[in-house]
């Protein structure tokens, strides 16, 4: 978007390929960075009122971040200053010990510095003091135990300045700041689509051979914003994603990386779209660090983004080809970028509508497992399931029997088999169809049904719904020999329904007189 306003002006128009709409761009006056472009802090600092006196009580770091020029002031000031200090000192020696008035010194006066004779004189012989020239021609004598003491005092203090001024000079040139200018920024962050994720992208580049150790960088979103309580937050600083979980922030920086910021549910660009980021008003602060491998000081590069500066459905162009013998990169297609499909979208949005896409499945509730019914220390029970095809199988047995048995077997208990796999409601409001509710069925162990026989209990089977309630009804005991086996329905309380089972073989719970007729047929 920035390189179309420096092209055509503020007033232009994005054309968004993909959908064939046309979005026409707010035009907005230049707002002040937070960040510069070439990583200088706009932010001053006044009213500080008293506390100017915590400058002056760190002096040295005061004097390296001043200025060169400032620097370069100071420097000369301190050392002329200094300088004709300590000459007056010497030529005031000399003033009261009279040797300005002696001209020419003779041979019998002893002058406290051989030579000396007036302000100029007195200059020069601090000077050759003071930078160790020593010519030769004017010098301290022994009669002058006051000169020897200036001297002394002149020794140190010339040391402490010159490791003050000297150590301030060395530190503010070998500052890595000028590192970070060697250290590219892309000119505009994009936004494109990466790996089938919407994300967030820029690039940085090493434009020196020597190597960046241990680099490292971070993005910071600077964003107003108001809390829920009401507060207003100035400048709010959130930090962005760039690979902190997955060690994508460290780089090896040898050639120009693409850094990502993938936009999800935990970015704050989640409901960001192409057409809301006309009327937004952010700044991202990239800041890259690491160690210059020639000095093994601390270097850290910054640059930001404004919302002016984020292209939508862009992406960066390739910048590295393969050479005979070795990789190169071409850094001037370092800011370029080109179009690319991009879903204009929001992540948020995107989501919303794939929910609404996908089919809504059904949850499954899982069946729990019936509790075992009767002597509950016995081991090794199995479930059954009563259903319409175990009815089917039961009719079909039926079935079988010569026709005189089918008619008198087809008695109650063919009604109440029909009216399980018809789902006729039993008394109490409960249906037993095996359609409308599922049922678990829990016997007592055995490996087919056993054969019912003249005074043995009835096998009893305890039907469960699928929903971990118990069936409400109870059916009463039913025996094949008597036809009216339903003596009662008790749906009073809550107990499970028990009915019981035939043998394996219908032919199995006919009476003994009965099975010999059979036999005999």
């Amino acid at each position: 978007m920035s390189a179309l306003r420096r092209k055509f002006g503020e007033d232009y128009q994005v054309v968004n390929t993909d959908h064939g709409m046309t979005f026409s761009a707010q035009v907005k006056k230049k707002r002040q960075r937070f960040v510069e472009k070439n990583g200088r802090c706009n932010v001053q600092h006044g009213n500080l009122g008293g506390e100017t006196s915590r400058y002056i009580s760190d002096l040295f770091t005061t004097l390296v971040d001043l200025k060169w020029r400032w620097n370069l002031l100071i420097f000369i000031l301190t050392y002329t200053v200094a300088w004709l200090v300590m000459a007056s000192m010497w030529w005031v020696i000399a003033f009261i010990r009279g040797d300005l008035s002696h001209g020419g010194h003779d041979d019998s006066y002893t002058p406290c510095v051989a030579n000396v004779y007036n302000f100029p004189s007195a200059f020069l012989f601090f000077i050759e003091t003071e930078a160790t020239i020593g010519y030769g021609y004017r010098y301290i004598t022994e009669k002058c135990p006051e000169g020897i003491i200036l001297f002394l005092f002149q020794s140190l203090l010339g040391s402490i300045v010159d490791a003050f001024l000297i150590g301030c000079m060395f530190i503010k040139m070998s500052q890595p700041k000028k590192r970070a200018e060697t250290l590219m920024f892309s000119q505009d962050a994009v936004v494109s689509q990466r790996d089938g994720r919407l994300c967030l992208m820029f690039r940085v580049g090493n434009l020196r051979n020597s190597h960046m150790v241990s680099a490292q960088i971070r993005c910071k979103l600077i964003k107003s914003r108001q809390t829920p309580e009401g507060e207003f937050l100035p400048l709010d600083q959130c930090e962005l994603d760039v690979g902190f979980g997955t060690g994508a922030d460290q780089l090896f920086l040898v050639s120009p990386l693409t850094i990502c910021h993938e936009i999800n549910t935990k970015s704050p660009f989640f409901d960001l779209s192409q057409r809301s980021l006309m009327n937004e008003q952010f700044e991202i602060v990239v800041i890259l660090e690491g160690i210059v491998e020639t000095t093994g000081m601390t270097c850290q590069a910054r640059t930001s983004y404004t919302e002016d500066e984020v292209l939508w459905g862009h992406r960066f162009l390739p910048v590295m080809s393969l050479e005979e013998g070795f990789f190169r990169v071409d850094y001037s297609q370092f800011h370029n970028t080109f179009e690319v499909n991009t879903p204009p979208q929001s992540v948020k949005e995107q989501e919303e509508k794939s929910s609404l896409k996908s089919p809504n499945s059904l949850p499954v509730a899982a069946t729990p497992s019936s509790p075992q019914l009767g002597n509950g220390g016995r081991g090794g029970r199995r479930e059954r399931l009563l259903s319409a095809d175990y009815a089917d199988y039961v009719e079909e047995q039926a079935s079988r029997l010569p026709s005189k048995l089918q008619r008198m077997s087809s008695t109650k208990e063919e009604i109440i088999w029909r009216g399980l796999k018809t789902g006729q409601a039993l008394p109490g409001g409960k249906a037993s169809s095996t359609g409308d509710l599922p049922l678990s069925i829990q016997r007592l162990r055995s490996s087919s049904i056993p054969v019912v026989r003249q005074g043995q209990l009835d096998e009893k089977v305890q039907l469960l719904s699928l929903d971990g309630d118990g069936v409400e009804d109870e059916l009463g005991r039913m025996s094949w020999g008597n036809t009216a086996a339903i003596s009662s329905i008790a749906a009073s309380t809550p107990t499970p329904v028990q009915i019981p089972l035939m043998g394996s073989r219908p032919e199995d719970n006919l009476p003994a007189k009965l099975r010999r007729m059979n036999a005999d047929r």
